[in-house]
């Protein structure tokens, strides 16, 4: 492997960008892939998990690599756009090694050490190991931090030990400049002991974004070994509709046991959602959109939207109602979208721009006639309203084209297809 140097410590290049002959970028690094073998035989690296678009992860051979430089990595250019798979016998350096616990051999007081990052080098055979270990002792008295030191993989007692719990503070902080979307797709990847480690590691907000973004049996699955007080924190911090979705997966006595343990205005929002049919516009609806009344300003309805929290789709119009403003409101006026509100003065009242012509849909509606609905008239929010006229919801593009799909659809081979058509379209371009 030419450019390579001598000693690659892993975790420093995490996120490293992965390039082809040509200099055109493949994707990024996100882990390593290593085989363990016998007592003290340090593991023989495989090759790497890179994250192409579209957010799959694939492997690439170490066979493929050609240099590994800070910051860059460069491959034959020859890869396969199939999802990575971990096979029993393979570890994920940054996902399952560091963080994690283990003993001095040569420490005759037993004490701990906990591992910071790992290197690895080439032998005579060019093959690439993981023969040293960068770790860190405890920390005692008023010292916040340990002394650290570089031992060799036969130096330290019990890395192989998969029973033991592990930490997740370096993974948690590889994850704080990605999105929701890409940290489910990390966890997707690790083992379940493991993925239940990190998830417990992230704070609730973080987490629950993390879950609207995971397929329902992994949803379900990370809430289960979470304590059942923190579960209910979680479901709170999620949208109600993505609240109530988890929550139909769950057994019905431990889907209320959960409701009994949030808020009682939250739960209140998630047991109306969970009556409806799954696949109705109530099903689909969230109870938390924009609402103002009459007598709200521009200013006040730009204000709203601003909100990063928002998706875009529920900042693209905000809906006027009589109170009360909390869902089921009072009567439903009219949705005010957001491009009238930028040509408008900022005084004007929010009563004098909104479109009545756009009918609201009933809760029993179905997912095929809504589904019409949003093609028709090329929307990406529909107001739900009950036979009273008063707003209960709205329904946003995104959930619509969520149910559409096949439930599995995140983890099918379409999405390993689509990733191959964006890299195909990417060379064509180049």
């Amino acid at each position: 492997m030419s450019g390579a140097a001598p000693r690659v410590f892993i975790a420093r290049l995490a996120g490293a960008s992965v390039f082809d002959p040509n200099g055109d970028q493949v994707g990024r690094l996100r882990d390593v892939v290593v085989a363990l073998r016998g007592p003290g035989l340090p593991p023989r690296v495989l090759g790497l998990v890179v994250e192409v678009p579209m957010r799959r992860r694939i492997f690439v051979p170490i066979l493929r690599v050609t240099s590994i430089d800070p910051g860059q990595i460069v491959t034959t250019g020859v890869v396969n756009m199939r999802r990575f798979e971990q096979r029993g016998n393979e570890r994920l350096v940054i996902g399952e090694i560091v963080d994690r616990k283990a003993h001095l051999a040569d420490d005759p007081s037993g004490s701990s050490v906990t591992v910071v990052d790992t290197a690895m080098e080439q032998d005579k055979a060019r093959d690439w190991l993981l023969v040293k270990v960068f770790v860190r002792r405890g920390g005692s008295g008023f010292r916040r931090r340990g002394e650290t030191l570089t031992v060799a993989w036969d130096g330290l007692v019990g890395l192989s030990d998969d029973e033991q719990d592990q930490a997740a503070d370096s993974l948690v902080a590889s994850f704080e400049k990605l999105r929701p979307a890409d940290i489910a797709s990390a966890l997707q990847d690790l083992p379940a002991k493991r993925r239940a480690e990190v998830a417990a590691a992230l704070d609730n907000e973080k987490l629950a974004d993390v879950l609207e973004e995971l397929p329902e049996d992994e949803q379900v699955e990370i809430l289960a070994a979470l304590q059942e007080e923190r579960a209910a924190d979680v479901l709170e911090a999620m949208g109600p509709d993505d609240a109530a979705d988890l929550l139909r997966e769950l057994p019905p006595e431990q889907a209320q046991e959960l409701l009994d343990l949030m808020e009682p205005e939250e739960a209140e929002d998630v047991r109306r959602l969970i009556g409806y049919d799954d696949y109705s516009a109530g099903g689909l609806m969230t109870t938390e959109p924009v609402v103002l009344s009459p007598d709200a300003t521009v200013a006040d309805a730009l204000a709203r939207i601003r909100n990063s929290d928002l998706s875009p789709a529920l900042a693209s119009q905000v809906y006027v109602v009589r109170p009360p403003l909390e869902t089921p409101t009072g009567r439903f006026l009219g949705v005010a979208h957001f491009q009238r509100l930028l040509r408008e003065p900022p005084s004007t009242l929010v009563s004098a721009v909104i479109d009545t012509d756009l009918e609201a849909v009933g809760p029993e509606a179905p997912l095929g006639a809504v589904t019409r609905y949003f093609a028709t008239y090329n929307l990406v929010a529909l107001p739900v309203v009950d036979p009273g006229g008063h707003l209960l919801g709205a329904v946003t593009v995104d959930d619509v084209i969520d149910h559409m799909l096949p439930e599995d659809w995140r983890e099918t081979e379409l999405a390993d297809e689509a990733a191959e058509a964006a890299r195909q379209a990417a060379d064509d371009g180049a």
